[in-house]
C-alpha cells in the first residue's frame, strides 16, 4: 500500500502500470452520464464558492500554512452528495474527508473541492474545482472548473478535451528556452529539502518564463489549452492530479513522473507538458538532480 497524508491507497506495481499503459483504454459503458454527473457537481461545488467568496468564511490551520475553509468542506460536501445522489456505490477518495467508501467497485471518484485554497482565502481569483474518476485503476474523465472565469474543462479517454464545447490542442512550441513553464510548492516547504526551490532556480535559467499560480488542477489545464507548454512539481496528492492529466493527454500532452518509470498517480513527482519539451525538460530536472 501506499500513503498520502495518513490516507493508504492500492500500490500500483510497474508491471500492473506497464500493462494499463499498453492496453487500449476503455472507457465505462456509462460515460455520457458520468460526464453529466462530473460537470454537474462541478459547477454546484463553483457557486458554493462564488458564494462563499462573496459573504465570507472561515479559516481552519492544518499545519504552519497549510489552510481549510469552510468553503472547501461545503464545495466537497455539495460533490460528494451529488456523486452518491447518482452513484451510491462508487467510491470517492477527497481531499478533506479522505477515502468514502471500502465497498469494492471499479469507479473512484477523486475530489479537490477547492484547488488552491489559499489563493481564495486571500482573496486572489486563481482556483479550481477538480473532479477525475478512476475506472478499474485508469484515469478516464477529468472535470475542472474556474469558477471566476467560468471556464469548464473536460475531457474523457479516447474523446478529446475541451474548454467548454471548444476542442483543446497543447501548444507547437518544441525547444525549452521558448517555453512558458509552471511549477508550484507543497505545504511542507519549509520542512523539508526537497522543497522545489532547487528545480525552479534552475529552470528559470532554462526556460522563457516561469510561473507558480497555486492551483495544480487549472496549470494542467492551461498546459492541454496551450498558455503553457509544461508543468512540473515534486510533492502532489492524487486529488491534485486526477483530472488535469486526463485533460493534458486528451490535448495532445504527455504526463510522466521525473524518470522513464511509469508514471503512477499515487507517486508524488509530475511532469506534463505539450509533448514536444517533454524530454528536454526531463533532462534538465535530472541534470540538476544528479548534481
Amino acid at each position: 500500500m501506499n500513503e498520502i497524508d495518513g490516507t493508504s491507497f492500492p500500490t500500483c506495481t510497474k508491471e500492473t502500470v506497464t500493462e494499463m499503459q499498453t492496453t487500449e483504454r476503455m472507457l465505462p459503458p456509462d460515460y455520457p452520464d458520468l460526464m453529466a454527473t462530473a460537470v454537474q457537481a462541478a459547477q454546484r461545488a463553483g457557486e458554493t464558492l462564488r458564494d462563499y467568496a462573496k459573504s465570507g468564511f472561515r479559516i481552519h490551520y492544518k499545519a504552519a500554512i497549510n489552510l481549510v475553509t469552510d468553503a472547501d468542506r461545503q464545495a466537497e460536501e455539495c460533490i460528494v452528495q451529488t456523486i452518491r445522489h447518482a452513484y451510491p456505490s462508487h467510491r470517492i477518495l477527497a481531499e478533506e474527508r479522505g477515502q468514502d467508501g471500502t465497498a469494492p467497485s471499479p469507479y473512484q471518484w477523486i475530489v479537490d473541492p477547492l484547488d488552491g485554497t489559499t489563493n481564495f482565502a486571500h482573496g486572489f481569483p486563481f482556483y479550481s474545482v477538480s473532479i477525475g474518476l478512476e475506472y478499474r485503476g485508469q484515469c478516464v474523465l477529468g472535470v475542472v472548473l474556474d469558477p471566476v472565469r467560468g471556464e469548464l474543462f473536460t475531457a474523457g479517454v479516447g474523446q478529446g478535451a475541451f474548454l467548454d464545447a471548444e476542442p483543446l490542442s497543447v501548444s507547437a512550441i518544441d525547444t525549452l528556452d521558448k517555453s512558458l513553464l509552471v511549477t508550484g510548492f507543497a505545504y511542507n516547504i519549509r520542512e523539508t529539502a526537497n522543497n522545489n526551490l532547487d528545480h525552479f532556480s534552475h529552470m528559470s535559467l532554462r526556460a522563457q518564463a516561469i510561473r507558480r499560480t497555486g492551483s495544480a488542477a487549472l496549470d494542467l489545464c492551461y498546459v492541454a489549452a496551450g498558455r503553457f507548454e509544461g508543468y512540473w512539481e515534486v510533492t502532489l496528492s492524487p486529488w491534485d492530479m486526477a483530472a488535469g492529466i486526463v485533460i493534458v493527454r486528451e490535448a495532445g500532452g504527455r504526463v510522466s513522473g521525473f524518470t522513464h518509470e511509469p508514471f503512477s498517480l499515487y507517486g508524488r513527482e509530475l511532469v506534463a507538458t505539450n509533448g514536444r519539451i517533454h524530454e528536454q525538460l526531463l533532462a534538465a530536472l535530472r541534470r540538476h538532480d544528479a548534481r
